[in-house]
């Protein structure tokens, strides 16, 4: 099971993986619907 807390969030972002990318975007924008 991966992370997914904002952090690693953003540093998947930096990933090549286009998969990785897109969950870490998914992940980021729950937290700041959160808030």
């Amino acid at each position: 099971m991966e992370k997914t807390d904002l952090a690693s969030a953003y540093r998947r972002l930096r990933s090549s993986n286009r998969k990785t990318k897109k969950r870490a975007l998914k992940i980021i924008k729950a937290h700041k619907k959160n808030k």
